[in-house]
């Protein structure tokens, strides 16, 4: 009896204090995931540099750290600076009458007659004063959100500061680490190694396969997009790289802009972004999709994106990742439970017989 208490209250204080350390933490918690991701993404890299340098991990482990700066950071670093600066100068169009978003109502004006619009309910000239409020609402939004990153930079150098300092260790003492969890969670060691590779596998394909696709269709789209003499060509850019994270998603970019050109007049330019769109940006997706990140994570597309809208949702950006590895632990789990408690199909029907 007297040790059925000390353990219900070693379990209890146990509860209690892991709690108030991750309360401690969570401000820093999105920093450390991404530490523990790149650490995942990167380990070949790391394990080709430590084998330069076997007796010598510290060495091993800042070298793999300058060049995940030089390769991944840095350059992510320099799109970031080069987006806000896009964003500046669309407000500054706006707000000066340089660029008139409600100008394109006039060429529906000129396409449809007024009476057909009617007839559904549609009043252009009270959607062109919506437009012009909205546009001039949207470069002070634009403004905000810009002056909003400036004043909000320091948290994030500090969390790019914790990334940076977790995944040296990471990618020093990771193999450690992992045995060191083994050890300590009471689920099983074949069960926690699995739930270990789960995480790692699925880690690994959304982060290779979903930001390689969204960069190399945003960087595709920006590029036509300057060449066509869109305005705002590096946000459009930027916003199919965010859009191009979830599964045809860089339609949703492409698309509108595309039936904004063909409203302008632009007719030999919409065709241009819809063939260019549909036959090499949206055949990026069909082609690699499946084989860097469904193969691997071995979920259904539909599984895939649902995860990823509601990690978006409840995580920002991080959520991509997030949302995929939830899902998959999920799915990881309720199998786990299964192996152990459920029958196998061969059993219910040798019952059923």
């Amino acid at each position: 009896m007297q040790k059925k208490i000390a353990n219900n209250f070693f379990f209890l204080l146990l509860f209690l204090i892991t709690v108030a350390f991750f309360g401690l933490i969570g401000s820093f918690a999105l920093g450390v995931f991404w530490a523990a991701v790149l650490a995942i993404v990167f380990d070949p890299l790391n394990k080709r540099v430590l084998a330069r340098f076997p007796n010598r991990p510290s060495l091993a482990s800042g070298l793999t750290l300058m060049g995940v700066l030089l390769v991944v950071i840095i350059p992510l670093g320099l799109v970031s600076l080069a987006l806000v600066v896009e964003a500046l100068d669309v407000s500054e169009k706006i707000q000066t009458g340089e660029w008139k978003p409600q100008e394109q109502i006039g060429h529906i004006k000129e396409l449809i007659p007024a009476e057909r619009l009617e007839k559904y309910g549609l009043d252009l000239n009270n959607i062109q004063s919506k437009i012009t409020d909205w546009a001039g609402d949207s470069s002070q939004i634009i403004a905000q959100k810009v002056l909003g990153f400036g004043q909000g930079i320091l948290g994030a150098l500090v969390q790019f500061t914790i990334t940076l300092y977790v995944l040296f260790f990471f990618f020093r003492d990771g193999k450690k680490l992992i045995q060191q969890l083994i050890y300590v969670l009471p689920i099983g060691d074949h069960k926690e190694r699995q739930l270990i590779v789960r995480f790692q596998s699925v880690a690994r394909a959304t982060v290779k396969g979903s930001i390689l696709i969204a960069l190399v269709q945003g960087v595709l789209g920006g590029i036509l997009f300057l060449m066509l003499g869109v305005e705002g060509a590096v946000i459009w850019g930027a916003l199919m790289i965010i859009a191009s994270l979830l599964p045809v998603g860089a339609l949703l970019v492409w698309g509108p802009i595309a039936a904004v050109l063909a409203l302008q007049g632009s007719y030999t330019k919409a065709i241009i972004l819809v063939v260019v769109g549909a036959m090499f940006i949206g055949l990026i997706d069909n082609l690699l999709r499946p084989r860097l990140v469904g193969n691997d994570t071995k979920m259904p597309d539909w599984l895939i994106l649902l995860s990823t809208l509601g990690g978006l949702s409840w995580f920002g950006l991080s959520g991509f990742v997030l949302g995929p590895i939830i899902a998959a632990m999920f799915i990881t789990c309720w199998q786990m439970m299964g192996d152990e408690f459920g029958e196998k199909p061969a059993e219910i029907a040798s019952k059923e017989n």
